[in-house]
C-alpha cells in the first residue's frame, strides 16, 4: 500500500471517533456506578461551563457529598454559581460561605486583624512626596491650610500665645484665629487676619470655601450670645458655621441646623460641584469617636440629613479632618487605620458617592510617626500642604508645603501572564480568550493570546478573582486567585478538546488524559483505583464498535529487565482481560508488554534517577488500530 494510500485511511480512521471526553465518556463512566473526584469535578465543569446549571449543581454536590476531602475553591464557588443560577439562594448562600471559608486564608494576608502587612503597603506609597518648609511658621501653631483664590487660609493662635495642644479634641480651649496669605503663597506675602465678623475671641480653625470665593464654611467653638456654651458634661463643643463675602466682606454668618449643643461638628470639606459637604462629627450614628458624614446643600441654601460615610472610611477611633479634590479623592486623617504613629493621612477614591473603595495610607515623608493632617492638593500642579507636630518644626504644629511626583497607588493591581495551551499536543493556542470574573462571575476584564500563545491582563487583587481561558472548540478552564499583595503571577492554561478526534495510532491514555494504570508492587492484577481509567476507554469503544485497542504495558527500569518484560505482558493481558470481563468482544483486543526498553526519558540501567522520573515510564498505551 503506497504512502499517499496509508495517509488517506488514515485520515478517514482519524475523523471516523470522535467523543466529547469531558460529558460523553465521563457520564457514561459515572453511570456505570465507577465514581471518583476527578470524574465528577470533569463533569460538574462541562455542565457548568455550558450553562447546564440544573447537572452541574447536581454533580457538585455529589462530589461535596462523596469526596468532601477533594472539593477545592473553584468547585465550591461554581456549585453556589449554579444553585444561585436556580433561584436557590439560600442553599446558593451556603454553599458561598463555604467558599469564603476556604479562601480567608487569602483574606488574611490583607487584613491587619488578620495578620495583615499593612507596613509593606506603606512602604508602596512612601517616597512620592517633595517636602519643603513654610514660609509662615512661627514658634506658635499653624495648620489647616485651605485654597482660597490665589492664597491660602490658615490657623495659627500666634497672636494670642495659647499653643493648640488642645486641636484635636472636640473641647478646643484655645484661641485660635484664621489668616489669609494673599498673593504668592511661598513668599508669604500679605498675611493678614480675616476680619472680625469671622475671627472672634473664640476659637476659629478650618475653613473651606466656594471657588467663587463668596461662601465660607469654617469651625469655630460653640458659642450662646458671645459666650461659651458647654455640653452635659462641660465640654465646649464645635460647630460649622456659613458665612458670606458681600463687598469684600464676610457677613450673614450663619450656624448650621444640623449643629448641637450635645456634640461636636467640624472640619468641613466641600465636593466638587459643592453640592456636599463632609464634615467630622461625634454625633449619634458615629461608629467611633469621631467620624467623617456628608450633608447634602440644596439649592436654596438648606440641608439634608446627615449620613455617615460608612465602616470602611471610618473606624472605632478618629477619622478627621476631611479633604475632597476635584478627581473625588477624599482625604483625611485617623488614628484608626493603620499608621505610623498618630493621626495619619489617609485616601481614597469616593466618586458617586461610592466608599467602600481601598482606603490607603499616603506614605512618607507625608506621614510620620506623630501626628500629620490637614492634608490638602491641587491634583492639576500636584502641590499641596499639610500640618504636623513631628520634630524639627518651629511650633508645636507647623505647615509643610510638598509636591506629588507620583500619585497615590489607591488599587491592589497584580499582573497576570501565561500561555494557553492544547493539553495534549502542548501547541500554543493563538487567539484563545482570556477573562477576568469576579466572585460575582461578573466579567472585569478580557483579553486574547497572541501568535505565541502568551497573554498578559491586570486585576484587583483586593478581590477574589477567577481568570478564564476559552477557546473554540475546547472545554474553557479557569483558576481562582485569592486576595494577595499584588505580586505578578504565571498562569499557563492548559485546555482540554470539547471533541476529540482521534484515529490509527493515537494512543487513548493521552486523549482522554487517563491517570496511571496503577498496579500493586510485583503485580498485574487491576486494581479499583486503576478501573475507572480503563472505564473510560471502555465508554469510548462501547461509542464506536468499530474502534479496535491495543494495550501496550511498560515498566520502568528498576529490576531485571527480563522480569520486567515479563510483568509487563501479564499486566497487559490482565487489562484485556477486565475488559472482556465488562464486554468488549475479544477480537477487538490484543496486548503487549515492552517491560523496559521503551523509556520516555533518560532513565535507563546504570541512571540514576528519582522516583517522579521512573514513574513516567510505567505506563499503559491503548492504542487505536487498523
Amino acid at each position: 500500500m503506497g504512502q499517499e494510500r496509508l495517509l488517506e485511511r488514515a485520515n478517514e480512521k482519524f475523523e471516523q471517533y470522535s467523543f466529547s471526553p469531558a460529558i460523553d465518556i465521563y457520564k457514561k463512566v459515572l453511570d456505570k456506578g465507577y465514581v471518583s473526584a476527578e470524574v465528577l469535578k470533569k463533569l460538574g465543569n462541562a455542565y457548568y461551563f455550558n450553562a447546564d446549571y440544573k447537572e452541574a449543581a447536581a454533580i457538585f454536590e455529589r462530589l461535596v457529598k462523596e469526596f468532601p476531602e477533594n472539593v477545592e475553591e473553584e468547585e465550591f464557588f461554581k456549585y453556589a454559581q449554579s444553585l444561585k443560577s436556580l433561584g436557590d439562594y439560600d442553599a446558593s448562600q451556603k454553599v458561598m460561605d463555604q467558599f469564603l471559608e476556604m479562601t480567608s486564608g487569602d483574606r488574611r494576608a490583607l487584613n491587619l486583624d488578620r495578620a495583615r502587612d499593612y507596613m509593606a503597603e506603606i512602604r508602596k506609597n512612601s517616597g512620592r512626596y517633595t517636602i519643603s518648609d513654610f514660609p509662615q511658621n512661627t514658634e506658635y501653631s499653624e495648620f489647616a491650610p485651605s485654597f482660597y483664590e490665589q492664597g491660602l487660609i490658615f490657623a495659627s493662635d500666634r497672636d494670642t500665645g495659647n499653643l493648640a495642644k488642645y486641636r484635636h479634641t472636640w473641647n478646643s480651649k484655645d484661641f485660635l484665629d484664621l489668616y489669609e496669605i494673599k498673593g504668592e503663597i511661598k513668599k508669604g506675602v500679605g498675611v493678614v487676619k480675616l476680619g472680625d465678623n469671622i475671627n472672634t475671641r473664640l476659637h476659629e480653625s478650618t475653613s473651606i470655601t466656594t471657588k467663587d470665593g463668596n461662601i465660607m464654611y469654617f469651625t469655630r467653638n460653640n458659642v450662646v450670645e458671645g459666650k461659651y456654651a458647654k455640653d452635659a458634661e462641660g465640654f465646649i463643643r464645635l460647630k460649622i458655621f456659613r458665612a458670606k463675602r458681600i463687598d469684600g466682606q464676610w457677613l450673614e454668618i450663619e450656624d448650621l441646623p444640623f449643629n448641637s449643643d450635645a456634640y461636636s461638628v467640624a472640619h468641613p470639606a466641600l465636593s466638587p460641584d459643592e453640592k456636599t459637604l463632609y464634615f467630622a462629627s461625634d454625633m449619634p450614628g458615629s461608629i467611633g469617636a469621631s467620624d467623617i458624614f456628608m450633608v447634602t446643600i440644596n439649592d436654596d441654601g438648606t440641608f439634608g440629613a446627615p449620613e455617615n460615610l460608612g465602616p470602611n472610611i471610618n473606624t472605632e477611633a478618629r477619622e478627621t479632618f476631611p479633604f475632597v479634590t476635584a478627581n473625588e479623592t477624599l482625604y483625611f486623617s485617623s488614628d484608626g487605620h493603620p499608621g505610623l504613629g498618630g493621626l495619619d493621612i489617609f485616601g481614597t477614591k469616593i466618586k458617586r458617592k461610592d466608599f467602600t473603595g481601598n482606603v490607603m495610607n499616603v506614605g512618607e515623608p507625608a506621614n510620620s510617626n506623630k501626628d500629620d493632617f490637614t492634608y490638602i492638593i491641587d491634583e492639576e500642579t500636584k502641590e499641596g500642604f499639610f500640618a504636623s507636630n513631628r520634630e524639627g518644626g518651629l511650633g508645636n504644629d507647623d505647615i509643610y508645603a510638598f509636591v506629588e511626583n507620583e500619585p497615590l497607588i489607591f488599587d491592589c493591581v497584580q499582573k497576570i501572564t501565561g500561555t494557553v495551551r492544547d493539553k495534549i499536543s502542548n501547541m500554543v493556542l493563538v487567539g484563545a480568550t482570556v477573562k477576568v470574573l469576579n466572585e460575582d462571575n461578573e466579567e472585569l476584564t478580557t483579553t486574547f493570546t497572541d501568535s505565541n500563545g502568551e497573554y498578559s491582563l491586570v486585576l484587583d487583587c483586593n478581590q477574589g478573582n477567577f481568570v478564564r481561558a476559552l477557546m473554540e472548540g475546547y472545554t474553557p478552564f479557569e483558576e481562582y486567585i485569592g486576595v494577595s499583595d499584588g505580586k505578578p503571577k504565571i498562569i499557563d492554561f492548559y485546555l482540554e478538546r470539547d471533541q476529540v478526534t482521534a484515529g490509527y495510532g493515537d494512543d487513548l491514555a493521552k486523549l482522554l488524559q487517563l491517570s496511571t494504570i496503577y498496579f500493586a508492587f510485583d503485580k498485574y492484577d487491576i486494581t479499583k483505583r486503576s478501573e475507572i481509567e480503563i472505564q473510560k476507554v471502555i465508554a469510548a469503544m462501547e461509542k464506536y464498535p468499530s474502534l479496535k485497542i491495543k494495550v501496550n504495558a511498560h515498566t520502568d527500569s528498576r529490576g531485571p529487565a527480563a522480569y520486567n518484560l515479563w510483568l509487563s505482558q501479564k499486566r497487559a493481558e490482565a487489562t484485556v482481560a477486565y475488559m472482556i470481563a465488562k464486554g468488549i468482544a475479544a477480537d477487538r483486543l490484543s496486548s503487549e508488554g515492552y517491560g523496559e526498553t521503551r523509556p520516555l526519558n533518560e532513565c535507563v540501567d546504570g541512571v540514576r534517577c528519582s522516583a517522579e522520573k521512573h514513574d513516567v515510564n510505567r505506563r499503559s498505551e491503548f492504542i487505536i488500530q487498523e
